[in-house]
């Protein structure tokens, strides 16, 4: 049985992905922001631990863990979580670009640090979902692609320095998927959203899964996913 640690859990691409391990009997270790939102989570996901730590805060995260009890064995480790707010480079506080890339870049590369000694253990594996944004920066996009950006930076280096201990990296690159995320943007943006013209998130997560089940002999890098429609 597999131990999965997950942030972002609680909707969209995440949520999806969660379902899909509980229901095979995977055992979920599931990231919370506070002790309100891991109550929610253990309660949709009966069975499903829960850690708790603020990805707005970085700094204190390892504080936070240090008060909680982290799972002895970890086979992966999916950052799903993620934050967008969108605007011109010239009107960007320092602010907006703290709070993407502490959540976006930061929070990550510091999950990761402390989950690494369980992941080499295990052999395991370490999911990024990106965006399309993470190969792409558009207009009022800044911010945002930065941090993505740096995401992909980040997965490449972790590869290549833990391919010998066995660990797997993979970095999934989703276009618009039909989520909560997108609902903001498109708020701002100042278009009408309608989901039924993106990902649905349940395609994503088989994505994810097909490359955290693929055969050791294998190893998928990078996985853009495209609208269909």
């Amino acid at each position: 049985m597999a131990t999965h640690v997950i942030t972002g859990a609680g909707s969209g691409i995440g949520a999806a992905v969660a379902r899909r391990l509980h229901a095979r009997g995977d055992e979920l270790v599931l990231h919370a922001r506070d002790a309100g939102r891991a109550k929610e989570l253990a309660a949709q996901f009966p069975g499903a631990r829960t850690l708790v730590g603020d990805l707005a805060d970085p700094d204190r995260l390892s504080w936070a863990f240090s008060h909680q009890s982290l799972p002895d064995r970890v086979d992966s480790l999916l950052h799903i979580a993620g934050v967008v707010d969108l605007g011109p480079i010239g009107e960007l506080t320092p602010k907006t670009w703290h709070h993407q890339l502490n959540v976006n870049l930061v929070a990550p590369a510091e999950l990761t640090r402390h989950f690494l000694p369980q992941l080499r253990v295990s052999q395991g594996h370490v999911v990024f979902v990106n965006s399309g944004a993470g190969l792409n920066a558009h207009a009022e996009w800044g911010a945002y692609a930065a941090s993505k950006h740096g995401l992909k930076a980040l997965a490449d280096s972790l590869r290549h320095e833990e391919h010998a201990n066995g660990v797997r990296v993979t970095s999934v690159y989703p276009g618009r998927t039909a989520s909560p995320m997108q609902a903001k943007v498109h708020q701002q943006e100042g278009k009408e959203y309608d989901p039924s013209r993106w990902i649905d998130p349940e395609s994503v997560a088989t994505a994810i899964i097909t490359a955290i089940d693929l055969p050791r002999d294998a190893e998928i890098n990078d996985l853009t996913v495209r609208p269909g429609r």
